[in-house]
């Protein structure tokens, strides 16, 4: 197909970040069409309707392509749309499912196509991969921001099947260095914990910073393990969204990188944001930790960000304490909102 505007390709963007990436790219290029690949298993039209509202994009103008990614032939598909970019976001990335199976068929054998065709086609591909690949590096136990090269013991099968991804880029990486002495442009990014407007329907696997505002919104003390000194990389979508397409950029140098802020947050940080936003001064409950949790569970992220910033000419903008009570902010006037409503 042959046209003058540019074209994209997002998968998954009817999910969360997805649908902040889609509304972006409309508001910044009016004039592009998005194809949005997405069979709507866990995604919703009202993530696309609500974020470009939310952006000022105007009403959606993109085409909707109601697929899963492993039913789609990718070669004829990018081949055929000649995209300026594919954005692959799309995966299961609920980390409680437990069948392997379904997890690697889902996130990693269609990559491997998506892959082949973008770099056959010559075309920019950026994917979603995940802090997850790290599990709990060394570098978790003495604190310090985790560098790419320490990810690869992951300590769920969500986290293997994004390393599997990150495999593939890197054989891909490698052979195209022995044919043509240059990599292709193929960006992995390792994606912290994200938060922000428009995650209100990934139920249990939404940040946080989610939960905890709408427990004290709820007047409920927030809950969070004993005794909130877990530290974790928070990074606001925006943030994520701004990275995912500075990575496209043809100034961009291929790779995987990690996407969070370089910095950490505690549980008892984010419960104190909360409180600042809300004008409330709610004490956390403290609760023990299962058993069965404490040997996998992450109780320390942070991303080494100097690649990123050398390598895609990219580095965060928004104050995670700030963009949090701004959040929180959002959440308990979306929560009045929706009160004033049901009681009228």
């Amino acid at each position: 197909m042959s046209t003058t505007n540019p074209v994209y390709i997002i998968t998954g963007g009817a999910g969360f970040i997805g649908s902040n990436l889609v509304a972006r790219l409309q508001r910044d290029e009016p004039d592009a069409r998005l194809y949005v690949v997405d069979d709507f298993s866990t995604g919703s039209y009202a993530n696309i309707v609500e974020a470009c509202e939310r952006h000022n994009a105007g009403p959606f103008r993109g085409t909707i392509m109601p697929d899963s990614i492993t039913d789609l032939n990718w070669q004829p598909a990018i081949m055929g749309l000649a995209p300026k970019a594919v954005y692959h976001l799309a995966a299961i990335t609920n980390t409680l499912e437990f069948d392997e199976k379904k997890m690697v068929a889902v996130n990693t054998e269609p990559f491997i196509d998506i892959l082949d065709a973008c770099i056959e086609s010559e075309i920019p591909l950026v994917y979603a991969s995940s802090g997850a690949t790290y599990g709990t590096p060394p570098q978790a136990q003495q604190e310090i921001p985790f560098p790419t090269s320490a990810a690869g013991n992951p300590s769920n099968v969500y986290g293997f099947s994004k390393w599997l991804m990150d495999v593939e880029a890197n054989r891909a990486f490698e052979q195209s260095m022995i044919e043509s002495g240059k990599k292709p442009h193929v960006v992995g990014l390792r994606y912290f914990n994200v938060f922000g407007p428009g995650e209100s329907r990934k139920g249990k696997m939404a940040s946080m910073i989610y939960h905890l505002t709408n427990q004290m919104l709820a007047g409920q003390n927030p809950r969070i393990f004993e005794h909130g000194q877990h530290q974790r990389d928070q990074i606001h979508v925006d943030d994520v969204v701004s990275c995912t397409l500075a990575a496209a950029n043809p100034s961009a140098n291929p790779g995987i990188y990690n996407l969070g802020t370089g910095t950490t947050t505690t549980f008892n940080d984010i419960v104190s944001a909360i409180n600042q936003a809300l004008g409330r001064s709610m004490d956390p409950e403290y609760i023990p930790m299962p058993e069965e949790m404490v040997s996998s569970y992450q109780h320390y992220t942070c991303a080494d960000m100097s690649e990123t910033k050398e390598g895609l000419h990219w580095t965060p903008t928004l104050d995670t304490a700030q963009a949090i009570r701004k959040y929180a902010a959002e959440l308990a006037e979306n929560h009045q909102n929706q009160h004033s409503t049901v009681t009228q």
